[in-house]
């Protein structure tokens, strides 16, 4: 009954929808209705075009956003464990984090030419400085008694960092990874939009130029769905992860 109450929004939606064009409310031509959606949706995995074209887009999400919570998470944590380091790359990070993170994609064109390098790249980039002030964030806010219980006891720094303070940064790193998610998929689609001829952003972009508006609403559809259910599949790792502190 909750699951009901909660995507009862959503149902609301997709009835509205549907409704709105076939009323005359809105210009079937521009939105049509869901139904004719989910037709042309089927149509496009049917001949192939959804599923290849999914699976480049998932391979360049994947790569840029593994790069960016490894080398972020990494970054982060010894920025708040290495002050040095901190005083060189905090002022840089704090100015990049503000910049709207598609600006990157033109810069990585330049830089790596029209092939997937220039995607890994943007989504590598955007979701770096999330995690990076995530992990830096949690690192920083472990509680000093914590360390300076465990360096008495005789543990070496790098004992410390790895077996108190990585395990007390924890949930800050995996939220900020979260916020990371969400922005991989907006950095690809819109690094698809301008770069390549294969992905689902140059899909939704190549049908909508073409005036296919029914299967580009189901390339959209399709997106959100990739990343709605992403969100969930992470957030229940999430949980699973963090149950020790319950």
């Amino acid at each position: 009954m909750s699951a009901l109450r909660r995507y009862l929004p959503l149902l609301l939606l997709a009835l509205v929808w549907e409704a709105a064009p076939r009323l005359g409310v809105i210009d079937p031509g521009a939105m049509p209705a869901l139904s004719t959606v989910a037709v042309a949706w089927w149509d496009l995995l049917r001949s192939g075009d959804l599923a290849s074209n999914g699976l480049s887009s998932l391979q360049n999400l994947s790569a840029g956003l593994a790069l960016g919570i490894v080398v972020g998470t990494s970054l982060g944590v010894v920025m708040a464990w290495y002050k040095p380091l901190d005083e060189l790359v905090h002022p840089l990070v704090r100015a990049l984090y503000p910049m709207p993170k598609s600006a990157l994609i033109p810069v990585m064109i330049l830089w790596l030419g029209l092939g997937s390098a220039s995607k890994i790249a943007s989504i590598f980039i955007g979701c770096l400085l999330p995690v990076v002030l995530s992990a830096y964030n949690g690192a920083r806010g472990v509680d000093r008694v914590l360390i300076w219980s465990a360096l008495a006891a005789g543990a070496t720094r790098r004992a410390v960092l790895w077996e108190v303070v990585m395990p007390a940064a924890l949930p800050e790193i995996l939220a900020g990874i979260r916020n990371a998610l969400a922005l991989s998929f907006i950095l690809l689609v819109s690094s698809e939009f301008v770069i390549g001829q294969r992905g689902l952003g140059y899909l939704i972009s190549f049908l909508g130029e073409g005036g296919a508006y029914d299967a580009m609403f189901a390339g959209v559809l399709t997106v959100a769905a990739v990343g709605f259910l992403a969100d969930r599949l992470y957030l229940a790792v999430m949980r699973s992860t963090l149950a020790w502190r319950e």
